[in-house]
């Protein structure tokens, strides 16, 4: 593990030590692969006789979902297929009518997708005994937020607090998701806090609030699969995609990129030496 972003969180007052971790759900926590949001998507769109791939459903992933399908509905190929089905471009109305038809589609499945990642439940815990407090952000609106806080208390999960983007007032790659957290929790300055998620938005949304960014390369939306057919891979095709993966996030601005968040103490541990250098 290595920092990858020389940027370093501004220092607004004396600080040694992580007293926050934000954590993302899907691929992230919950939902190895992130596989919940690409299934719902997909079906969203063939509602309207318009086919989109995995690819194109994970090229926006973790923006708050109304404006994930409205990134969407601007993706050249996908904006003439609709115009082609519908007969027209796709108004700010049609873009209603299709998130209406995600939430509860995805109200239905979440559940069966609200298995926790290997590690996280242990990782969390880690933290806990370290004094850090426990935030998560999503882009989920606040009930499926709220179903998968009660599955994931069922399987020794519970975040301290959670932000949706309808709490905060607008989703990634907007910061306020974390500042509305950093309230709740009662944590500043921002170098005391670590953003962890699976996506470009995260990392974003993260140094956007002017915290620790940490990407997630090996369990989330970069690779896309399930338990199963990621444990499939030869060691060759799981490595060259967990370091595609890692660029990507890297790319993005990521102070560190790790495989899952079971391994997050070792970042935890490279920021607080890196705080009490620059503290000294």
């Amino acid at each position: 593990m290595t920092l990858l972003n020389s940027y370093t969180p501004c220092l607004a007052a004396p600080v040694q030590s992580v007293r926050a971790l934000i954590l993302d759900w899907a691929g992230t926590t919950v939902d190895f692969g992130s596989l919940a949001p690409v299934r719902t998507l997909q079906k969203v769109f063939e509602e309207f006789g318009v086919i989109i791939t995995e690819q194109e459903a994970r090229q926006d992933m973790g923006l708050a979902k109304r404006d994930h399908i409205a990134s969407l509905l601007r993706s050249p190929r996908i904006a003439a297929e609709w115009t082609r089905r519908q007969g027209r471009a796709a108004s700010n109305e049609q873009v209603d009518e299709l998130y209406g038809l995600f939430v509860p589609l995805q109200l239905q499945t979440i559940a069966e997708f609200s298995m926790l990642i290997p590690g996280v439940a242990d990782a969390v815990a880690r933290a806990r005994t370290r004094g850090v407090k426990i935030g998560s952000t999503t882009g989920y609106n606040r009930a499926i937020l709220n179903v998968l806080l009660k599955e994931s208390a069922r399987r020794g999960y519970r975040p301290d607090c959670s932000a949706s983007p309808e709490d905060a007032g607008a989703g990634r790659p907007q910061p306020f998701m974390i500042f509305h957290l950093m309230r709740q929790l009662g944590v500043y300055p921002p170098a005391a806090i670590v953003k962890v998620g699976d996506t470009v938005a995260d990392i974003e949304e993260g140094l956007n609030a002017g915290v620790w960014s940490v990407g997630i390369s090996g369990t989330g939306n970069m690779i896309g699969l399930s338990p199963a057919d990621f444990d499939a891979l030869t060691a060759h095709e799981r490595g060259c995609r967990v370091a595609a993966a890692r660029d990507q996030l890297a790319a993005a601005g990521a102070h560190y990129v790790i495989e899952s968040l079971a391994t997050i103490d070792m970042v935890l541990d490279d920021i607080e030496l890196r705080l009490r250098q620059k503290s000294n």
